[in-house]
């Protein structure tokens, strides 16, 4: 069989790890994010939004589906569930975005050690989850489901707001939460990190199970998730808006929630690498035991 032909594969087993690691590290990063306070200059406020180097390295070293599926089921439990809130259907919204938008970055990568591509690649994935969060605020305006503050009566001005807004996101934490994060782990973990956890590297001419990312089907699907993402956050602003809550003690007690969320992110990892490297050690002993 040529190596063209080859499949990158993973078990079972090895795609749920993928997808706890990813929910458990993305989950613990997004836990602090919440204690590093915002800094306000004039009327641009530079904050963290999140540290999108973790799920952009995993999508990136392994399989992306799982990494960003993953990582955004993550924030749900531990940065909205675990506090005591959730923001029902609107959380959709959030999850196909950030989803669609991890994915992308790791299959634009075929070589992990191709600085360039992953560099394009890290940089990509923030740009399309800002751009779809942008749009979805501006669409949200233009419907009337959420008044604008900062110029009443004037719709369209949401739009220059949202575009500053979105390079603000893109040129600070994009590139410092991002790209220089993803372009030293990614090319340095290739290869060292996958043995360690009982999986082999991807290989720059092996493909995926899914065809070719960049395809007619990949981007009808990209749209449709698209207007979904929109149409439920829409909906959230609306009296059709359904399973939001939050529990009575939320607010009061957040900063206590924050750190019993920080430990359970903490210990879920913990164990998940654990087994992980069990795992892997017990196939090299037993491929060592066959070679004796």
């Amino acid at each position: 069989m040529s190596t063209l032909s080859t499949r990158y594969t993973l078990t079972q087993s090895q795609k749920m790890m993928i997808f706890v690691l990813s929910m458990s590290l993305y989950g613990l990063s997004n836990m602090f994010t919440e204690l590093i306070p915002s800094i306000q200059l004039g009327p641009i406020e530079l904050s963290v939004e999140y540290f999108a180097f973790i799920p952009l390295t995993l999508c990136m070293l392994f399989h992306p589906l799982y990494a960003a599926v993953g990582a955004s089921v993550g924030e749900i439990i531990f940065g909205e569930l675990m506090l005591g809130q959730f923001g029902g259907i609107g959380e959709l919204e959030k999850f196909i975005t950030f989803s669609l938008a991890m994915y992308t970055a790791g299959r634009m990568v075929s070589d992990p050690t191709n600085k360039r591509q992953v560099g394009i690649a890290a940089m990509t994935g923030v740009a399309i989850h800002q751009l779809l969060s942008s749009i979805v605020d501006v669409v949200k305006v233009w419907v009337g489901v959420e008044e604008l503050e900062a110029v009443k009566g004037l719709a369209e001005s949401i739009v220059i707001i949202e575009g500053v807004g979105f390079l603000n996101d893109v040129l600070f934490s994009g590139i410092l939460f991002a790209l220089l994060p993803t372009l030293y782990l990614v090319p340095r973990l290739y290869g060292k990190i996958e043995p360690l956890l009982g999986m082999r590297p991807r290989h720059k001419d092996t493909k995926y199970e899914m065809s070719n990312w960049l395809s007619p089907k990949f981007i009808i699907m990209g749209v449709v998730l698209a207007l979904l993402a929109v149409g439920a956050e829409v909906m959230s602003e609306t009296e059709w808006s359904f399973g939001e809550w939050e529990l009575p003690f939320a607010e009061s007690s957040e900063s206590t929630l924050i750190w019993v969320s920080i430990a359970a992110a903490a210990v879920i990892a913990i164990v998940t690498i654990f087994i992980l490297r069990s795992k892997a050690s017990k196939s090299a002993n037993r491929t060592d035991t066959k070679n004796a």
